[in-house]
């Protein structure tokens, strides 16, 4: 998905103001130059896009004063690309999206779009998160977390502790994006397989109690200077029930027609304020910075239950965040100069 991402970006970005250098990272984490031609990043062909290794291998320095990006290959010496103003980090999952990169660019004093360490590492970890919204008062849905080493020691005792919580059940790798490794569970039968399902993307899982309520969703983007965050309006998410009883990946990603996203979401003048409020809210509880998406289920009785933050949303063209900033007056292009402005105008370090 970070592929795709990276396509619509890419083809939107105005070059005539941004000098871009497009920089892959493959699976054993190995930074390479990739092909600019954003018709090789699509979910169009039967195989996901990927980054291999190219002829020339990359690497940042973090010299005081200096961010140059060099690159290294077997036929010549190293030789330099430049200095890089700005990484804009558009990567979904571990070491992209939690923290990791994030304090790589830190340490190496380069200013970068998006959250921080600690907020990208909260946003990701979908048991942190919920215990940080807790405590700003957010309501949240029923969970049991089963960690690596409660499901090592004692498997029984990991799959009782969930028996208090209604079924259905979504069972989640508590450090995974983009809907992977998700399950639906409607009998206690299928629960075990469901939790080594969600293990094989992380060892740490979330069981969560199935939430009857419309999915919102609500795309924030940080203030400029120290004003407070701006909300878009509220999008839906209904999906058909052709092959699909969630929003996973193919949902979302592969089978178009399944997933509906409508902008402006069909709701009171009131809730909508509300949950612009509260989405605001929850970018602040965890300290994000840039962008985010907050998604919360809308019950019969009006409760708003947040779901999750999201602070790298999918960011394609036809993501749900961008296009829900479109319906509120910045079109694609412009969000991403945007986000690039608030990241050349915030410092690393501690802020």
């Amino acid at each position: 998905m970070s592929c795709v991402t990276a396509a619509g970006v890419l083809d939107a970005i105005d070059r005539e103001k941004y000098e871009v250098i497009p920089v892959g990272i493959t699976r054993d984490g190995t930074w390479t130059l990739v092909d600019q031609d954003v018709a090789t990043w699509s979910l169009a062909g039967s195989a996901k896009p990927e980054v291999t290794s190219g002829k020339e291998i990359l690497r940042l320095t973090g010299e005081p004063g200096h961010h140059e990006l060099l690159a290294s290959g077997p036929t010549h010496d190293v030789r330099t690309l430049g200095d890089i103003d700005l990484v804009f980090p558009l990567l979904h999952g571990p070491f992209g999206e939690d923290g990791s990169l994030q304090g790589m660019l830190e340490m190496a004093d380069v200013p970068y779009v998006g959250s921080g360490i600690a907020a990208s590492a909260i946003g990701m970890d979908k048991h942190f998160m919920k215990v940080v919204f807790e405590a700003a008062g957010f309501e949240v849905g029923p969970y049991v977390v089963i960690t690596d080493k409660q499901w090592g020691r004692d498997r029984v005792s990991a799959m009782e502790s969930v028996q208090g919580l209604e079924y259905p059940l979504f069972v989640k790798p508590a450090r995974a994006g983009s809907s992977v490794g998700i399950s639906r569970v409607d009998t206690p039968d299928a629960l075990e397989e469901a939790i080594e399902a969600a293990r094989i993307h992380d060892p740490k899982v979330v069981v969560e109690q199935g939430i009857i309520g419309r999915e919102i969703e609500c795309g924030v983007l940080e203030g400029r200077g120290h004003l407070a965050p701006r909300a878009s309006m509220p999008g839906e998410v209904s999906v058909s029930n052709d092959g699909h009883t969630f929003y996973d990946f193919d949902a979302k990603y592969v089978d178009g027609a399944a997933a509906q996203l409508s902008c402006p979401a069909a709701l009171s003048e009131e809730a909508t304020t509300e949950i612009r409020a509260l989405a605001a809210k929850a970018f602040d509880a965890v300290n994000a910075e840039g962008l985010s998406r907050v998604d919360f289920f809308y019950t019969e009785d009006g409760k708003w239950i947040i779901n999750e933050i999201n602070t790298m949303p999918g960011f394609t063209p036809s993501s749900m965040y961008p296009h829900m900033w479109a319906q509120t007056g910045i079109e694609y292009a412009d969000l991403i100069d945007e986000l690039i402005h608030l990241g050349l105008n915030r410092k690393t370090g501690l802020r």
